[in-house]
C-alpha cells in the first residue's frame, strides 16, 4: 500500500490541488492531512528549506506508514540577506498575516529603488518512503519587490512579487493560477521531481 498510495503532507487546499494536478499520470492514490486530523504537525526545527521539507516528509511517512510529500518555501530578499527564508510565513510574529507580513516587508525595503529589490521564491521537495529512501527537488522564481501590492490572485507575498518573465511589470498575484503554477517555484519543482518519480517508484 505505501509505494502506491502518496499522502501530500499539507490541508492547503492549493497546494494539493496543484500536486494532484502535476502527479495524474502516476498510478497512485492521494491521501492529504486532511484524512489524518489526529496528527499534531511536526515541530519545523530545520536551519534550510530541505531541511525542514525533509523532516515533515519523514515525520508523515513515519506516522502513517505511507510514501509522503513535504515541502517548505519562502521568499529570500537579496537586500535583507536572504530574510526573510525559512520563516518567511511567520516574519511580522508570531501571530503574522500575510497582510502584516507584506507590511513589514515594505517597510524595510522603502528607500531602496526597483534595482535594488532582487528576490526570490524557493521551494524544496521531499518524497520519503517508509523504507528510509527519498528524493527532493528544488524550484526557483526570481522576481523583485514592488512598492505596494497588486492583484487578486494568489497568497503570502504574492501580490509584491513582480515576475521576472513578464519584465518585472505584474505581480504573482496578477497572474491566474494556471500561469502561475507553470512559473512558480513550486511548479517547477514538481516538474523536477515527477522526472525522478517514476524511476523511484520502479526501484521500491
Amino acid at each position: 500500500m505505501s509505494s502506491k498510495t502518496l499522502l501530500i503532507a499539507t490541508t492547503n487546499e492549493g497546494k494539493i490541488r496543484e500536486i494532484k494536478e502535476m502527479l495524474k499520470d502516476f498510478d497512485l492514490k492521494v491521501m492529504t492531512l486532511k484524512d489524518f486530523p489526529e496528527i499534531p504537525p511536526p515541530e519545523e526545527t530545520g536551519k534550510t528549506f530541505f531541511e525542514n521539507a525533509l523532516l515533515k516528509a519523514k515525520y508523515y511517512a513515519e506516522k502513517t506508514g505511507l510514501f509522503a510529500l513535504a515541502d517548505d518555501s519562502g521568499l529570500e530578499v537579496e537586500a535583507l540577506n536572504g530574510a526573510p527564508g525559512i520563516y518567511s510565513s511567520r516574519f511580522a510574529g508570531p501571530d503574522a498575516t500575510d497582510e502584516k507580513n507584506n507590511q513589514k516587508l515594505l517597510e524595510l525595503l522603502k528607500d531602496l529603488p526597483i534595482e535594488k529589490r532582487g528576490a526570490r521564491f524557493v521551494c524544496v521537495m521531499v518524497c520519503y518512503h517508509p523504507s528510509g529512501k527519498y528524493i527532493t527537488a528544488e524550484g526557483i522564481w526570481e522576481g523583485r519587490i514592488a512598492f505596494s501590492p497588486r492583484g487578486n490572485f494568489g497568497f503570502g507575498y504574492d501580490p509584491l512579487f513582480l515576475v521576472k518573465e513578464y519584465n518585472y511589470e505584474k505581480t504573482a498575484a496578477e497572474l491566474p493560477p494556471e500561469i502561475k503554477n507553470k512559473l512558480s517555484h513550486r511548479g517547477k519543482a514538481l516538474t523536477h521531481l515527477k522526472e525522478k518519480l517514476k524511476e523511484f517508484l520502479k526501484n521500491l
